[in-house]
């Protein structure tokens, strides 16, 4: 059985990835398909890398959630990026090397990365 202390020290360290997934209606919205294919292509990798960098680098008003299965499979991993008042763009064949280039440059600097944008 756990502590008092140890179970403090989880629940502040879970704190901001919890918020990760609270729904806000003026945040950024990162949706990761999670269909059978999409996690075989690594989308589980995929939508902890969004969540791990998203925390890391403290971003706010940003919720990271999963779908299940979109119907693009041939493009999967799948992620759909919804910004308050703008429209949706949706990233094809991410890896986490990819997530980590999205999170700095489309969700902290507003720069779509068209290079991994569906066409």
């Amino acid at each position: 059985m756990k502590s008092i202390e140890e179970l403090n020290a989880i629940r502040d360290k879970m704190k901001d990835q919890v918020g990760l997934r609270s729904e806000n209606p003026d945040c950024t919205k990162v949706v990761v398909a999670m269909g059978t294919c999409g996690i075989n292509a690594g989308a589980r990798e995929v939508l902890n890398t969004f969540a791990e960098e998203i925390a890391a680098k403290k971003v706010k008003d940003v919720m990271v959630s999963q779908s299940g299965c979109i119907g693009m499979c041939k493009y999967e991993p799948v992620v759909e990026v919804y910004g308050p008042g703008n429209e949706k763009v949706t990233y094809v064949e991410m890896t986490a090397d990819k997530a980590k280039e999205v999170v700095e440059k489309h969700i902290i600097n507003g720069q779509i990365v068209n290079d991994y944008v569906l066409k």
